[in-house]
């Protein structure tokens, strides 16, 4: 069974072009599943639409096996937790009393309060006022609060934005405890591929509101060597481009730099003694990291 299906979805702003154009998601219980895509692909907007916050124009929307509609809307909402954006922190009070007005909204246990502050590692704040927490406090705080009423998916929009590297690592591994103790289904929404691979069981890219991909991470691993290339820095680009074009049609440059496909390290010996010997310099040879953006040019050709 998936946790949510979506189908069809799709939804445009007045006066304004699809934010999202017939996507179609699925998100299998008990998986981590990465929602990929570029600031402005449509990632906030699906989250609004998948949570009710946004009113659906088009498409199908199931949670656990039910028709999310206005009259199964506030018990799906009960197995749902969320954060989207930044967390709702009053600074003014410590992470006790923040969740404790969040308690009374749920209507949970009390003692619910100091269960998930042990969980998300924020138990010895004591009187400490969240205004002083660090963002990854504040964070994990917002995550806290949507762990009160002992949801079944977790849903989270980019919540390492801006964080530095110590704050991502310890919200990954936050969330990879609570799927792997607690059995709860995450979704959670990126930008950030090289971090997000580190941490999910499935993925879906989407760019300009269209689903380029869905599936398991090892399949996007496969496209990301497909979409792998050898880049050249020299001294005059588009002369080594002539030169090698005939041989290598897929060649191109790119931000200053001469790109190809993956080739064998003799082919890429070969290019490089072809340039020196026709009185290019060639300054560096690097194979790039196959990042976002160039997996987007290779999922869509």
């Amino acid at each position: 069974m998936n946790a949510i299906e979506a189908h069809n979805l799709t939804y445009r702003f007045p006066k304004g072009d699809p934010v999202l154009n017939q996507i179609d998601l699925r998100v299998p219980t008990g998986s981590i599943y990465g929602f990929l895509g570029p600031n402005g692909a449509g990632k906030t907007t699906t989250l609004r639409l998948l949570l009710g916050l946004l009113r659906k124009q088009q498409g199908e929307i199931r949670v656990f096996d039910q028709s999310f509609s206005s009259r199964t809307r506030i018990s799906l909402l009960h197995r749902i937790g969320s954060l989207i954006e930044m967390p709702s922190v009053y600074s003014h009070l410590s992470a006790t009393d923040n969740l404790r007005i969040w308690q009374k909204v749920y209507q949970c246990p009390e003692k619910r309060v100091g269960e998930v502050l042990e969980l998300v590692g924020l138990a010895g704040t004591g009187a400490k006022k969240a205004g002083k927490f660090s963002l990854g406090m504040k964070q994990r705080l917002g995550i806290a609060a949507a762990l009160l009423h002992t949801p079944d998916l977790l849903v989270l929009d980019e919540p390492t934005n801006g964080l530095d590297p110590s704050g991502i690592i310890e919200i990954r591994e936050l969330l990879k405890k609570l799927n792997r103790e607690s059995g709860i289904t995450i979704l959670i929404s990126s930008h950030l591929l090289a971090e997000i691979e580190k941490l999910v069981t499935d993925i879906g890219i989407i760019n300009k509101g269209n689903m380029l991909f869905e599936g398991p991470l090892n399949e996007l691993k496969l496209r990301r060597q497909q979409a792998a290339s050898v880049a050249f820095e020299t001294s005059d680009n588009q002369r080594a481009l002539n030169l090698i074009r005939e041989a290598h049609p897929e060649s191109r440059v790119v931000s200053d730099k001469l790109l190809l496909p993956a080739l064998p390290r003799e082919a890429v010996a070969a290019i490089n003694r072809k340039l020196v010997e026709d009185g290019i310099d060639v300054f560096g040879i690097t194979t790039p990291e196959s990042d976002l953006e160039t997996i987007f040019m290779h999922l869509t050709k």
